[in-house]
Formats: structure tokens, C-alpha cells, sequence
């Protein structure tokens, strides 16, 4: 079969490239699982990880774009959905559950049920990964409605083995009155759901 280059969605499409704590994150989980790309956008991410071997379920308000690349590459295991994260409710049994640059757009009583539901849907021995903006007193930030406080998403995931965490400064493709991006911290997490101890 032939293999695509991994950039292959993205300059055929001009996708923004996936998400680099997505590809760093498919660096360290065995292929070929099953992962729900929560919040998929024009679906950077959920390309990616089918090029890397994943049968991927893709939810977003407007997946038009990637059901659009989809019908074009004729391609099989990649299945979307139309649907609103603030009150979905879901299970399933997944490798790789992820949300990237998504919650902050959501509603702050979703926030709660939608973890827990990402959770409850991984298999054990699988991941979540979620990176979405915070609200600091060194980096304020009021642009959405959601943003999380420190140590606030670590919290979430206390009995899991936290793979990564950190909180760092990063920066909006938007920008300021000046034309210069919006720096930020985001809450960056991956996280495994421990195996049943005997």
C-alpha cells in the first residue's frame, strides 16, 4: 500500500499542520487503535491519525470540510458526526481520546460531564489529550468562555499516570489591536488510564 507522507492532507488542502502535541502524542501509542477526535475541525487531526494507522471517529458542529476530503480521497475509517460538545453524552471503548484548542470555544458546565465521558471512553491502558487556553494572573484571559485555572485539568486526571503536563505560554493565530498573536498559557495533558492492577 501506499504510505502518504504525513503533510500530505496538509499541503493538498492547506490544512493547518496537526496539532504538534498530537503528533508528539502518536509517537508514544501503539498504532492501529481506535481514537475520538472530539472538536475535529476541518479534521488536521483526524487525518493525521488515520495516515498513522487509526480507525478515527471524528465529532465537530460543521465537519463539512473533512467529509469534503473524505469523499475526495475515498477514504474508509474515518467516520464523522455532526455534534455540540456542550451536551453530548457519549461512551465507547477508544485508544485515543483527544481534544485540542476545543474546550475554551464550549461552555464552563460542560466542561465537567465531557472529561468524565472522554474518560469513561477509553480502554484502559489508552490516552487522553487535551490542550485548551487558561485563564492566569500572569497571562488573564477573557476571550472565551471557558478557560481553565491552574492545576484545574491535572486535578481531572489525579488517578491516571500523567504523562505530560505543563502549563506554558503559547500564542493565538489571532492577534491584538497591534497585529501581534495573543500569548497565552494552555493546559497541555496527556494522560493514560492506568490497567487494572490484580
Amino acid at each position: 500500500m501506499n504510505q502518504k507522507p504525513d503533510h500530505y492532507y496538509t499541503e493538498k488542502y492547506q490544512l493547518t499542520a496537526p496539532h504538534s502535541e498530537v503528533v508528539a502524542a502518536v509517537s508514544q501509542i501503539a498504532p492501529g487503535g481506535r481514537a475520538l477526535d472530539l472538536g475535529c475541525g476541518s479534521g488536521r487531526n483526524s487525518l493525521y491519525l488515520h495516515l498513522k494507522g487509526f480507525e478515527v471517529t471524528a465529532w465537530d458542529r460543521n465537519p463539512a470540510r473533512l467529509e469534503q476530503i473524505i469523499a475526495e480521497e475515498q477514504l474508509s475509517g474515518i467516520h464523522t458526526a455532526v455534534k455540540d460538545l456542550n451536551d453530548v453524552r457519549f461512551n465507547g471503548a477508544y485508544e485515543l481520546v483527544l481534544s485540542t484548542v476545543v474546550m475554551m470555544f464550549l461552555q464552563p458546565e460542560a466542561i465537567p460531564q465531557l472529561i468524565a465521558d472522554m474518560q469513561a471512553s477509553t480502554v484502559r491502558g489508552g490516552y487522553n489529550l487535551i490542550v485548551s487556553a487558561m485563564d492566569t494572573e500572569d497571562y488573564p484571559c477573557s476571550l472565551f468562555p471557558f478557560t481553565f485555572k491552574s492545576g484545574e485539568l491535572s486535578e481531572y486526571y489525579r488517578k491516571w499516570r500523567i504523562v505530560k503536563y505543563n502549563e506554558h505560554v503559547g500564542q493565538l493565530h489571532r492577534t491584538d489591536e497591534h497585529g501581534n498573536r495573543i500569548s497565552l498559557r494552555f493546559a497541555t495533558l496527556l494522560a493514560q488510564k492506568e490497567r487494572v492492577k490484580e
